[in-house]
């Protein structure tokens, strides 16, 4: 399978790369995956790369980006993090994947089971990790289909699936409420954003269709204090 080219990037729509990324992650639950060269493939991206899309994930080694989308050298950025989150240099390489390098897509992909929320959920607190949490509690705090205060905590797989979706939303609304270059870009049609769920038992992908931000509406349809 060929390499993206400049030319082939920018025949590449927001929806267009939501369906390739679609059609990849369909081909990897299914174990059809594409026969690729990889040798080759660095050999021709040697020179330069037009990946059509950047997904910010998780460091969990279950979650890598180029295998459960089915994509090769130079296809994706793939940004992680435990939990998903967001800090200053998270904005900035996704300003350079859409802004300089021509991304169309930004995937905010967050998984079942994972064990930064499930810290989160039990407020732990751990050397420089505490401050990574902290990060995550906003969508603690949110959840609100748990009453009982006994189940809200990491061994409750419901609370922490409730929370690693919030989180995503979360981390979507941030990235447009905090980067003026990722918000002009939307509104130009330039790029979009969306959210995801990766289920580890599965391999399904599935996006979350309400946090689609593809305009100028899409993004003044957002919470005002939300993501921030």
């Amino acid at each position: 399978m060929k390499v993206h080219t400049s030319e082939t990037q920018k025949t590449i729509s927001p929806d267009k790369a939501l369906t390739i990324l679609k059609e990849g992650n369909e081909r990897f639950v299914n174990n059809l995956r594409v026969n690729r060269n990889l040798l080759k493939q660095a050999n021709e991206t040697r020179d330069g790369q037009w990946p059509f899309a950047a997904i910010l994930s998780c460091i969990d080694s279950r979650t890598s980006a180029e295998l459960i989308f089915d994509q090769g050298l130079g296809d994706v950025f793939s940004i992680r993090i435990a939990g998903n989150v967001v800090n200053t240099d998270i904005i900035g390489s996704l300003e350079f994947a859409c802004k300089v390098a021509g991304s169309k897509l930004i995937v905010v992909l967050g998984h079942t089971g994972c064990g930064a929320i499930k810290g989160a959920c039990d407020h732990i607190e751990m050397g420089n990790l505490t401050e990574l949490l902290s990060k995550i509690q906003p969508a603690v705090y949110e959840e609100r289909a748990t009453a009982d205060p006994g189940k809200r905590n990491g061994s409750n797989p419901e609370f922490v699936y409730n929370v690693t979706e919030l989180n995503v939303k979360r981390t979507v609304r941030s990235l447009v409420n905090r980067s003026y270059i990722l918000e002009k870009m939307i509104e130009s049609g330039e790029i979009a954003i969306i959210g995801g769920i990766h289920h580890l038992d599965t391999g399904v992908v599935n996006f979350l269709p309400d946090t689609w931000i593809s305009s100028a509406a899409d993004i003044h349809a957002q919470p005002v204090d939300a993501g921030k």
